[in-house]
């Protein structure tokens, strides 16, 4: 069972930064894409951002330029640099593990992973 626990989200003024990570741990060998979901209220969960383990990397138009994904495959980390955040930004931040290898040989895949959560808030 993989667990992904996040950390570093919180009140910020606009056009301020904030940086999320993201730390997955268990039973793995490796994961094949890790990213950021968010959830503002009374909205969908949508996709921010997320990068492959070969460095891939794939945004939301509406955070093109301002947000930066990136990952540490030896800790089996990621983060997520936010600058010039907007009060748009609001909502909860969750980070997700896709294809999470758990097993080298023979290749056994596990379950996809969420993390809990970690609400940012960008008001002045």
């Amino acid at each position: 069972q993989v667990q992904l626990v996040e950390s570093g989200g919180g009140l910020v003024q606009p056009g301020g930064s904030l940086r999320l990570s993201c730390a997955a741990s268990g039973s793995i060998f490796s994961i094949n894409f890790m990213g950021w979901y968010r959830q503002a209220p009374g909205k969908q969960r949508e996709l921010v951002a997320e990068m492959s383990s070969g460095g891939s990397t794939n945004y939301a138009d509406s955070v093109k330029g301002r947000f930066t994904i990136s990952r540490d495959n030896a800790k089996n980390t990621v983060y997520l640099q936010m600058n010039i955040l907007n009060p748009e930004d609001t909502a909860v931040y969750y980070c997700n593990a896709v294809g999470v290898v758990i097993r080298r040989f023979p290749r056994t895949y596990g379950s996809d992973a969420w993390g809990q959560g970690t609400q940012v808030t960008v008001s002045s």
